[in-house]
């Protein structure tokens, strides 16, 4: 299995996991490992920098050991985005962030006008950006010469469950990039994200599938398997499982 390689630097596992919806940050570490990922994503908008005396992420994962992506997931605009990873870089040196900008509270679709001007931005003040985007290949390609680190399209709704519902153009979008395509979004289970790698992906990032799953743990080394495993090729006629060299006549 080849490696995901994000601005130069080699990872083994091509899955991502997020930090989101589950029930402790016991359970999270558990899933994180169970999963081997070495990605994890953080919405820093929902992390805790106030309180001392309540547990933090980084007590249960430490960021030495793994890497944390701080994404912008809750922002609507671009100016929202923006002073979400500022604080993200001050306040732990954050380079390498993901960056979402939701067009509205029912759907979660990307708002990609907003996800553009905040792009532009972040590239002046010498941010890497992996960019949540609609599975639209021309605004991919767009994302990407505007020096995107990774393109991440959406399988479906964010927490949706729904797979990977326009896969031609999942396949499209990565025939036409240079950079690293991850699917985010809408994966539901372990057969997902095998298909996001069938389509020739280069990884999955995945949340709700794992968190809400009802076996987190299992579920998230059913996510490990899946984006390792990789189907054999497709044959126009039919291949026995037995050879026919040496039956008994």
């Amino acid at each position: 299995m080849k490696d995901l390689i994000i601005c130069g630097k080699k990872y083994k596992s091509r899955l991502i996991l997020g930090t989101g919806k589950y029930k402790s940050f016991e359970e999270t570490a558990k899933a994180i490992k169970a999963a081997e990922v070495e990605i994890v994503t953080v919405a820093v908008r929902r992390v805790n920098v106030t309180n001392p005396k309540e547990p933090m992420l980084v007590d249960f994962l430490d960021p030495k050991k793994i890497v944390y992506l701080p994404n912008t997931a809750g922002c609507y605009t671009a100016e929202e985005a923006l002073r979400t990873l500022r604080l993200a870089r001050d306040a732990g040196g954050w380079n390498l962030v993901k960056l979402e900008v939701l067009g509205d509270k029912e759907t979660l679709y990307p708002n990609m006008i907003e996800t553009i001007e905040a792009l532009k931005v972040l590239k002046k003040e010498n941010f890497e950006v992996m960019v949540y985007s609609s599975d639209d290949p021309i605004l991919c390609k767009q994302l990407e010469d505007m020096g995107a680190a990774a393109i991440m399209p959406l399988g479906s709704l964010i927490g949706s469950g729904r797979g990977i519902q326009n896969r031609f153009n999942i396949s499209i979008i990565k025939t036409q990039s240079k950079v690293p395509v991850i699917v985010d979004a809408g994966i539901g289970c372990a057969s997902d994200a095998a298909i996001a790698m069938e389509l020739g992906c280069d990884g999955v990032l995945v949340n709700t599938a794992v968190a809400e799953a009802k076996n987190p743990i299992l579920m998230a080394e059913a996510m490990k398997d899946a984006v390792i495993a990789g189907r054999i090729k497709k044959k126009v006629n039919a291949n026995p499982s037995s050879p026919f060299e040496g039956l008994i006549e």
